[in-house]
């Protein structure tokens, strides 16, 4: 089943480039590339599309304010193809907060790189996308699930070999971490989930265990996001940098294209904000946090993973649950993309299955 996308970006060159991009595949066919949301509103008239991807600072209305729009009107799958500046990245997380789906950075000076680069990301991003359920976001019938959801044989652009945690840390040797009291919750998340973790994470007390974070989020963007949930929220939450404690009442952010592990010092955990290769094509992942989670904290520590696409921490939460941790997957009906939580389900490693707002009620009874 071909997803119908419809582009709008006020620059003629990134139009150009991501139609290109979204071109090369089978599956995709753009309808239109359009310069503003005006111009948008009017096509969609004629036909409207399974996925949007949008700029967000345009001439005439911006693309905030056409997000809110369609997403009070006729929710749509929305795809941010945005700047990567600190501006940028602040109007970026209120557009996920709004109801965009995802991010991808949009090419400013070396297109050749971006088509070589992040165009996987943005096919992959739009794929996501199409199969998103909205409901959480506004109320109404789930999207149909669209089952051509990998890359085509005529795609040129080839992804990079798939790494797994092995290229950061070594696997967990099997025996079994000790019991102490210093408690320790690890997150995982992707497509859905800044709005799954702004509805989680302010349900928290201030006297919960520390908390880490991987939500699959663009380099300076994590920054915005972990501000903005530090004012949504009871407990504090911080992007985490190398050394940083973790401690009760405090949720940990690992910053975009960097991975955050955990490793113990004594009786304390402690952030490792490291460099290195993509693992399972993301960086940070979600299967080395919870690898070293379970090396490092083993049965003392509670994972959770949550929607999004792809297979990311379905490995890691199987270690972890067999060093002895609780695991909890997010239900597909609360999820906005479910393959995640199904992969990890898949792979023998989840406790309970949960609904978020389920989720949220666990966690929030929980103290350090």
């Amino acid at each position: 089943m071909v997803i119908n996308v419809l582009i709008v970006d006020d620059s003629a060159v990134v139009r150009e480039i991501v139609t290109q991009v979204l071109s090369s595949t089978s599956d995709i066919k753009v309808m239109a590339a359009v310069p503003d949301p005006i111009f948008a509103m009017q096509r969609m008239k004629i036909k409207w599309p399974d996925v949007i991807v949008l700029d967000i600072e345009m001439p005439r209305m911006d693309g905030l304010t056409f997000l809110r729009k369609i997403m009070a009107e006729r929710p749509t799958p929305v795809v941010i193809c945005s700047s990567l500046t600190e501006k940028g990245a602040d109007i970026t997380i209120d557009a996920m907060s709004a109801g965009a789906i995802a991010i991808v950075t949009k090419p400013t000076l070396n297109l050749k790189a971006f088509l070589e680069g992040a165009g996987n990301d943005l096919i992959q991003e739009v794929r996501a996308a199409s199969m998103a359920r909205l409901g959480s976001i506004k109320p109404r019938p789930a999207a149909s699930p669209r089952p051509n959801t990998h890359a085509s044989q005529h795609d040129h652009l080839t992804p990079a070999p798939k790494l797994t945690a092995d290229a950061m840390l070594e696997a967990p040797s099997g025996k079994a971490m000790f019991r102490t009291t210093d408690r320790l919750i690890a997150i995982g998340t992707s497509t859905g989930g800044t709005q799954a973790l702004e509805f989680l994470l302010p349900q928290l007390q201030v006297n919960c265990p520390a908390v880490v974070v991987v939500q699959h989020m663009p380099e300076k963007f994590t920054t915005a996001f972990a501000e903005r949930l530090n004012r949504l929220c009871k407990v504090e939450v911080l992007e985490a940098k190398d050394g940083d404690r973790l401690i009760p009442g405090v949720v940990l952010i690992a910053p975009g294209g960097r991975h955050l592990l955990v490793k113990r010092s004594g009786a304390q955990y402690i952030a490792e904000v490291k460099d290195g290769p993509l693992v399972s094509r993301h960086k940070p992942s979600v299967d080395v946090l919870f690898r070293s989670v379970a090396i490092s904290a083993g049965g003392n520590a509670l994972g959770v993973i949550m929607t999004g696409m792809g297979d990311d921490g379905a490995r890691g939460l199987r270690e972890m649950h067999d060093a002895g941790a609780r695991t909890l997957a997010q239900d597909e009906e609360s999820c906005v993309v479910f393959g995640m939580p199904k992969e990890a389900i898949a792979h023998g490693g989840i406790s309970e299955v949960h609904s978020l707002t389920h989720i949220a009620n666990i966690l929030s009874a929980l103290k350090g």
